[in-house]
């Protein structure tokens, strides 16, 4: 069933000792007389292949006179039925059944005409286009025109051709001009030369876009997707990114779709029946494993979680599998994720914030106008209610705030200049006014933003001594806090830290660890509390020797556990380094690293590694998924999004803003806005810095 010389990836094989007529009579039988034996249909149509099932609907038809789709659509209902009478059609006739429905009557299911054009080979949109001429008597080419318009149109129209390219052999010269023309039409151009998307999008072999997008990369410092995002809108955007989806990874687009068909409130059960069934013959085996290592949990679970009865054992049955249990590593996942370190080598993205020094500046007069917003307020001393100015102000309503703090004007001061501006401001308002401003702004803010205000006033290494003197105080420690920070500064922010921590707490960090953290974690902790890590560039040949260490799972001497020899490797040695380990690694396991720490450690332990691997391949990215994680779901963890928020605002929020889009479909300021409300939302907005 696989190509020659490739190995079959599907979950649905051919059944051994078939017989097209006892089938067809076991099926009669099944639907025969009040009612019908659902188990018995999904057990044996879920076990046999597409061109089984197509010689079981001849026997069937020979035999009995009948129709078996017919028949099946007449006893079945509803989604399993929708299913089971897919999975009876040969893939050409199912995916112009799709598209038929897509464009059938008022409205247009864009997104099944996007998932169906941009992830099928030549072969499949040729056959595509015979079946639908076939079973409908028309033109699918002209209906789609029909239907559609502008951009979207245009490529859908190029995507029908079946003509991209599918010659191996790349041109170095042509690559790099591609990678040009997409630069000069998108971002260095004003306006969009779409065209230019078009033609280079939709005519090129995979393999040679693979490495046109590689250079896009290196010349632009942005991945393409980003580009695309920000210079073209609407389908005609969507459709472009699932063409660059399906380019670098066919199995991570699906997983990706799958994923979203099921999350959250109710399923979207047509793309769900789609893939299923027109990827159970071809690449759910790489789709399973992609899926696994790309949400933390088996396809398997989620469908099995997400839906019910014979609905939800057929498709189980079609996934073939739970990886959970298994836990098997298949080579494809594995190439995808040595690609992905191959990225992160290469990349060369300039880190960039939001938050930048103001123009003008000027210390005494944004003190002034932080003392005029908080005029007229009062603050309570001992047991006493004390003005801060005199006489005070006729005051419209106390009830109303007390003459009311400009919450407004803070923000707009506090968050629009840098840390060492906000520094000064301090200071200023001392010498103006004979008062600290932090306890002024303590007294006049609270809840949320007033955390928010009083981190931003902190020194960055000030405010991340006091975020880990707060996770290891009292009782209880947040273990999750700790890790975020020490896994992802640097040796001079680490040094800035533990002077810090010194100067406010009187005691050194490294004790406090030491004290409130145990085994292994607390050794990753004291490790990376050093600052002591490489900053020297890869050395192959270690790299080599470290992988080997990191994959022998074999040592039985307890002086070199398998903890101890991540902790002597991934707490010292350089990023560029790791990064090259990490390729090595998966080259000898073929596993990602990630996926080895999951199955071979637990607790705060693997969550202090996965951190550390993670900020590694893309530290941006690894904040993106905490801000987001603070935000889905029922209730806000403001404490971690306003940790990220003031740490990152002036090194990477920028970057942090992109992988989240890239990651989430949806911009940080979106999420922000929905998610939080009031004063504390204005600031974290202006610290976000604008819409995606």
């Amino acid at each position: 069933m696989a190509p020659k010389g490739k190995v079959y990836r599907g979950s649905v094989k051919d059944f051994q000792g078939f017989d097209a007529s006892q089938d067809a009579e076991a099926l009669y039988n099944a639907m025969k007389g009040f009612g019908s034996d659902k188990e018995a249909i999904l057990d044996l149509i879920t076990s046999r292949s597409n061109k089984q099932r197509v010689e079981i609907c001849q026997a069937y038809k020979s035999q009995y006179g009948k129709d078996l789709i017919a028949d099946l659509k007449y006893e079945l209902t509803g989604k399993f039925e929708r299913l089971i009478v897919s999975l009876m059609r040969p893939p050409a006739y199912s995916d112009a059944k799709e598209i038929k429905d897509a464009i059938a009557g008022i409205g247009t299911d864009e997104k099944c005409l996007i998932e169906i054009l941009a992830s099928r080979t030549n072969q499949e949109i040729h056959d595509l286009v015979a079946a639908y001429k076939d079973a409908y008597e028309r033109d699918l080419e002209a209906d789609i025109v029909g239907d559609t318009s502008g951009h979207f149109k245009k490529m859908l129209v190029v995507l029908l051709q079946g003509s991209r390219e599918e010659d191996d052999v790349v041109s170095e010269d042509l690559v790099e001009q591609d990678a040009k023309d997409l630069l000069e039409a998108g971002e260095q151009k004003w306006g969009t030369d779409e065209a230019q998307f078009i033609y280079i999008l939709g005519r090129r072999s995979k393999q040679h876009l693979r490495l046109v997008f590689d250079e896009y990369l290196k010349i632009s410092g942005k991945p393409i997707e980003r580009s695309i995002r920000g210079e073209l809108s609407g389908d005609f955007e969507k459709l472009m990114l699932a063409v660059v989806k399906c380019v670098r990874s066919t199995a991570e687009y699906f997983a990706e779709r799958l994923y979203k068909a099921m999350k959250g409130l109710g399923t979207r059960d047509n793309t769900l029946i789609r893939i299923m069934v027109s990827r159970s013959e071809i690449d759910m085996l790489d789709i399973r494993e992609v899926f696994r290592t790309k949400y933390e949990k088996s396809l398997y679970n989620m469908i099995k979680e997400d839906t019910s009865g014979e609905y939800k054992k057929a498709l189980l049955k079609l996934c073939g599998g739970d990886d959970d249990a298994a836990g098997e590593f298949f080579p494809e996942a594995a190439q995808v994720a040595y690609r992905m370190w191959e990225l992160s080598a290469v990349a060369k993205v300039e880190l960039r914030g939001t938050v930048h020094p103001a123009g003008s500046f000027n210390d005494d007069g944004d003190a002034q106008v932080l003392r005029k917003a908080m005029k007229g307020l009062v603050c309570r001393s001992g047991g006493d209610l004390v003005w801060l100015c005199w006489p005070p102000k006729a005051l419209p309503s106390i009830s109303a705030g007390i003459a009311g703090t400009d919450e407004g004007a803070i923000i707009d001061v506090l968050t629009q200049r840098s840390n060492a501006q906000r520094q000064q401001i301090l200071k200023a308002y001392k010498a103006h006014y004979g008062r600290d401003l932090m306890a002024d702004l303590k007294s006049e803010l609270s809840g949320s933003l007033a955390k928010l205000i009083l981190g931003l006033m902190l020194t960055p290494a000030q405010y991340d001594a006091k975020q880990l003197r707060k996770a290891v105080e009292g009782a209880g420690t947040d273990e999750s806090v700790l890790i975020e920070i020490m896994a992802t500064r640097n040796n001079q922010e680490i040094a800035a830290i533990n002077e810090a921590y010194q100067e406010a707490y009187h005691k050194r960090l490294e004790d406090d660890l030491s004290s409130d953290t145990s085994g292994h974690f607390k050794r990753i902790l004291v490790s990376l509390a050093l600052g002591n890590r490489d900053e020297g560039p890869e050395n192959l040949t270690q790299a080599h020797e470290d992988a080997k260490k990191l994959a022998d799972v074999s040592s039985n001497d307890s002086s070199d556990s398998l903890e101890t020899r991540f902790l002597s490797i991934l707490c010292t040695r350089s990023y560029p380094h790791l990064r090259r380990v990490f390729q090595e690694f998966i080259k000898m396991t073929n596993h990602d690293v990630e996926h080895a720490i999951r199955k071979r450690m637990s607790g705060d332990v693997r969550d202090a590694f996965l951190a550390i691997v993670r900020s590694v391949k893309n530290k941006p990215a690894f904040f993106a998924d905490k801000l987001y994680k603070s935000m889905k779901g029922a209730g806000t963890d403001e404490r971690t999004l306003t940790r990220i928020m003031i740490s990152r605002s002036e090194i990477d929020l920028l970057n942090i803003r992109g992988e989240f889009i890239d990651l989430f479909d949806k911009s940080l300021h979106h999420m922000i806005e929905k998610d939080t409300s009031g004063d504390y939302r204005k600031a974290l907005l202006a610290l976000c810095g604008g819409e995606d």
